[in-house]
């Protein structure tokens, strides 16, 4: 697949069909994904990759606390700022509009948001994820490190036929996630990943992007 194939067909996909993801595409791919660039190569990710029962156990488990209404853990990092200025304020609206408008969902259907939301604790059904952890002791420029990194991961899952799902939804059960995989105390979980085949059947809105000049400044000297 050309680059930027892979890079305009990317997009966060919530619905995915239970067709296994062979183990070793997800070796080469992560083999591949390895080369991301990082500062001074520290390569400050740490990936754990789950499939077949430890994934169905940790779903379950994510399944029985939504279930019981049990409140999400105590966050070990700030995923967005306590009150966003424009534009992103309005990018982030625009967002939910159009995730919940293609869901056929209205605003006001709160109970119907968060059905939506839970899914993604069963990983929009697929059948492998992928976990990310940082060291607790790195800074802000590894963190960037590591969104590098999965990039790198999810551009070459497109290159493979496949389609993933960032989220930063796991990190709300970082301790479930724990239960499972059994992390070092230094690790932080920033996101999950779902990883696997479309389920082409599952309507969606491709959301837009802002338009260059609004991100973008050329100081041209051509």
């Amino acid at each position: 697949m050309d680059v930027y194939e892979a890079v305009t067909s990317r997009r966060a996909v919530r619905g995915f069909t239970d067709r296994p993801v062979p183990k070793e595409v997800l070796e080469r791919v992560l083999s591949a994904a390895a080369r991301a660039p990082s500062a001074s190569n520290l390569q400050p990710w740490r990936a754990y990759v789950v499939t077949g029962a430890p994934l169905a156990e940790l779903k379950k488990l994510a399944g029985g606390r939504i279930a019981e209404g049990d409140p999400w853990d105590e966050p070990e990092y700030e995923q967005y700022p306590p009150a966003l200025n424009s534009p992103y304020r309005e990018r982030r609206s625009a967002f939910g509009e159009q995730r919940y408008g293609a869901l056929g969902i209205p605003r006001e259907d709160v109970e119907a948001r968060q059905r939506a939301v839970s899914a993604n604790w069963d990983c929009f059904g697929a059948p492998a994820a992928l976990f990310c952890y940082i060291d607790r002791d790195l800074g802000p420029a590894q963190w960037s490190d590591v969104g590098m990194y999965l990039q790198t991961v999810m551009l070459l899952l497109r290159a493979e036929g496949l389609h993933s799902c960032a989220q930063m939804a796991w990190a709300k059960y970082h301790k479930t996630v724990a239960e499972v995989l059994s992390p070092p105390d230094e690790l932080i979980l920033f996101c999950g990943m779902s990883i696997g085949f479309e389920d082409v059947t599952v309507g969606y809105t491709r959301t837009g992007r802002a338009p260059l000049e609004e991100t973008v400044t050329f100081v041209d000297g051509y």
